[in-house]
């Protein structure tokens, strides 16, 4: 049996005022400092420990493994890719959620934030939120829009290039991500259909533990936290888009 953890990064500014995030390259709350340390001690009290973390590009995910491996007192192999960043909203990147619904209606908004195969609008090129001409993407085709089905094409791959490998060898890994690259993730690891896989929210900070079978199928997984605990940071997720 083998067992990873995936973690989605703590609170971000943009997660803290309601925006719309994808691949804007934004920092952590001081509330999610905290969210990352606290991932931290809860990997450590559990007995994990990683010999090579997967992180994406982003700054939220970055400093998010840099707390946790620093509490962990860990000194593991860090590896970035791309894949695993979030998934681009393309012109709703920087857009206020309850505005949009507003604006829009819930069912329009849900439909862009967790269907599958729904994109939002294309961004258009050199907008302000334009990652295209960004020099840390050179080389890398930047998408203008995603579905969270294109982000799984992106994830599915770098799965079995990467991560599979790794626990062929036994490796320990934590994966350091994005919501949507992780949601892509469990859904590729859990083979769970695209309608469970819209009303699926990963919550910040809390890590998840996957146990995979012999050929990496999930058998089981698991949050280090209280039931409690995780009911309240799924509703803080599902609640985003309310409008009082």
């Amino acid at each position: 049996m083998f067992k990873i953890i995936l973690l989605r990064h703590g609170e971000s500014t943009w997660n803290k005022k309601g925006l719309f995030t994808g691949w804007v390259d934004v920092a952590l709350t001081p509330h999610g400092e905290q969210e990352a340390r606290a991932a931290g001690r809860r990997i450590k009290t559990a007995g994990f420990k990683f010999d090579l973390v997967f992180e994406n590009f982003l700054k939220r995910c970055r400093e998010t493994t840099k707390l946790v491996v620093k509490t962990i007192n860990g000194r593991p192999k860090i590896q970035k890719d791309w894949r695993l960043n979030e998934r681009h909203y393309g012109a709703l990147q920087g857009m206020d959620k309850k505005a949009m619904v507003k604006k829009y209606g819930e069912k329009k908004v849900f439909l862009w934030r967790r269907s599958y195969n729904i994109r939002p609008p294309k961004i258009k090129p050199g907008s302000r939120y334009d990652q295209s001409d960004n020099l840390m993407y050179r080389g890398i085709k930047v998408p203008m829009t995603e579905s969270l089905q294109d982000v799984e094409k992106r994830v599915r791959p770098f799965w079995t290039e990467k991560v599979i490998p790794a626990l062929k060898q036994n490796k320990k890994i934590l994966i350091s991500a994005s919501g949507n690259s992780l949601r892509a993730l469990v859904k590729v690891i859990g083979k769970i259909s695209p309608a469970e896989v819209a009303t699926l929210n990963i919550p910040t900070g809390l890590p998840l533990v996957y146990e995979l079978d012999k050929d990496f199928r999930a058998k089981r997984y698991y949050y280090l936290a209280s039931q409690k605990e995780l009911i309240a940071a799924v509703d803080r997720v599902k609640n985003q888009t309310k409008v009082k």
